[in-house]
Formats: C-alpha cells, structure tokens, sequence
C-alpha cells in the first residue's frame, strides 16, 4: 500500500512535470512569436523612421539651398541700392550746385551775350569802313 502510495505520488509528479514542460514549451513558442513580432516592428519602424530621416534631410537641405539664395539676392539687391543711393545722392549734390551758382551762371550767360553783341557791332561796324 506504501509502495502504490508512493508510486501514485511519482505519477502525480511526473504528470506535473510534464505539464510544466508543455506550459514551458508553450510559453517559450509564445516568447519566441512575440520576439520576433518585435523584431518585425522594430524593423518597419527603424525603415520609416529612416525614410523620414532621409525626407527630412532633403527638406533641410533645400530649405539651406533657399536661405543661401536669398541672402545672395539680398546681397545684390543691398549693392543695387547702395549704388542707386550714390547715383541720387550725386544728382542731388549737381542740382545743390547748379542751384546755388543759378544767378551767378546766368549774370556770366548775359555778360557774355553782351560781349558777343558788342563784338558783332565791332565787327559789323569795320566792315562798313
């Protein structure tokens, strides 16, 4: 009777451990599977991340592309400016002057039209002698 006893024990035992090893089976099937569900993840999203790296690397660059071009156009436009600035602050300074010297220019334009008249009388008047 001792013997069956410990004999029924040994079966129970046996029957358990058998069970642990196909839970244990199992679960490791289970691990496994989801192992590799994330290893599938984790590839897909490091080939999107990676492509929205590329995508974002492109828009970057163009945007540094864009950036360089207008601070050049800026650069141009700063030197066309500057140099339109010179040519008005130059005809400015010709009408100040022209201005200024306005009566002086035209007493000389009549002095000389005078000298001129009276040279013509000169002239005009020797060849009647």
């Amino acid at each position: 009777a001792e013997a069956s006893k410990v004999t029924t024990m040994m079966e129970f035992m046996a029957e358990d451990l058998e069970k642990e090893i196909v839970d244990g089976e199992q679960e490791e099937k289970d691990s496994q599977a989801s192992y590799e569900k994330f290893v599938a993840d984790s590839a897909e999203k490091r080939s999107t991340t990676t492509e929205e790296i590329k995508a974002k690397e492109r828009a970057k660059a163009e945007a540094e592309e864009t950036v360089l071009k207008s601070k050049a156009m800026s650069k141009a436009e700063t030197r066309k400016l500057m140099g339109q600035s010179e040519y008005v602050k130059n005809l400015h300074s010709e009408c100040d002057w022209l201005l200024e010297n306005f009566d002086v220019r035209k007493k000389a334009r009549l002095d000389e039209v005078e000298s001129l008249k009276r040279a013509k009388t000169v002239v005009l008047g020797a060849d009647d002698e």
